[in-house]
C-alpha cells in the first residue's frame, strides 16, 4: 500500500511539474517582486540566508539579491523556470542558488533560513515545517490569494485560495508584524483585495 501512496505522489508531482514547465515557458523572464516583499524590505535583516519558496521566475529572489546582502536561494519544482533564474542571473551578475526542488516532499530543514518569501503558494501541510525552518529571529514573508475576492485573478480552486483571516491563524505560533487582508470592505475598487499578506518573525 505504501508503494501505491508513493506512486501516486509521484505522478501528482509529475503532471505538477509539467504544468508549471508549461507555463514558464511560454512567459517572459522577468517578473515582479510580491507587494509583501517591496512593501516591507525594511523588516528584513541585514544579513543571514533567504529562500524564495516556489520561487515561480525568482521575482523575489531577484529583488532579495539586488536589494540586500543576503545569501539567496530560490527553489521551485519546475526545472523551466530554475533554469531561467539561473540564465537570468548570470546576466544580471546576481548570486541567486537555484534548485529544482518539490517542496511538499522536500521542505526546508529545520534552523536553516533567517528569511522564507512564499507568494501565490499554499500547501497548508508545510505550514509547520516553514515555522521550523526559520531560525530564532527569522522573518516569514508571506502573499496569496483569498477565498474572498473581487475578481477572477487567481487559482480557480477554492482549496488553494485562504479563508477569512486564514494566514493569521495559520502562523499565529510566530510573531505576527504584518498583517493585511481587506476583503470586500469599504470600496473595493480600491485597496488591497483579491490577496493577504503577512510578515512574521519567529521568538
Amino acid at each position: 500500500m505504501d508503494g501505491l501512496v508513493y506512486m501516486q505522489k509521484d505522478t501528482l508531482n509529475n503532471k505538477a511539474r509539467e504544468k508549471w514547465n508549461c507555463r514558464h515557458a511560454q512567459a517572459d523572464t522577468v517578473i515582479k517582486p510580491a507587494r509583501v516583499l517591496t512593501e516591507n524590505l525594511h523588516l528584513l535583516p541585514l544579513v543571514g540566508n533567504a529562500l524564495d519558496l516556489a520561487c515561480g521566475r525568482g521575482g523575489n529572489a531577484f529583488c532579495l539579491a539586488e536589494k540586500t546582502k543576503l545569501s539567496v536561494n530560490a527553489w521551485d519544482i519546475s526545472d523551466v523556470a530554475i533554469d531561467k533564474i539561473r540564465s537570468e542571473a548570470k546576466v544580471r551578475g546576481l548570486a541567486i542558488n537555484a534548485q529544482v526542488k518539490d517542496v511538499s516532499c522536500q521542505p526546508p530543514k529545520p534552523n536553516s533560513f533567517d528569511v522564507i518569501v512564499v507568494t501565490h503558494f499554499l500547501d497548508r501541510s508545510l505550514v509547520p515545517a516553514l515555522m521550523d525552518a526559520l531560525c530564532l529571529g527569522g522573518v516569514l514573508f508571506y502573499q496569496t490569494f483569498t477565498q474572498t475576492a473581487v475578481s477572477h485573478e487567481g487559482p480557480s480552486n477554492p482549496e488553494m485560495r485562504l479563508e477569512d483571516n486564514e494566514l493569521f491563524e495559520l502562523f499565529k505560533p510566530l510573531r505576527i508584524c504584518v498583517y493585511r487582508e481587506e476583503g470586500m470592505l469599504g470600496d473595493v475598487k480600491q485597496g488591497w483585495r483579491n490577496l493577504a499578506m503577512l510578515v512574521a518573525e519567529k521568538i
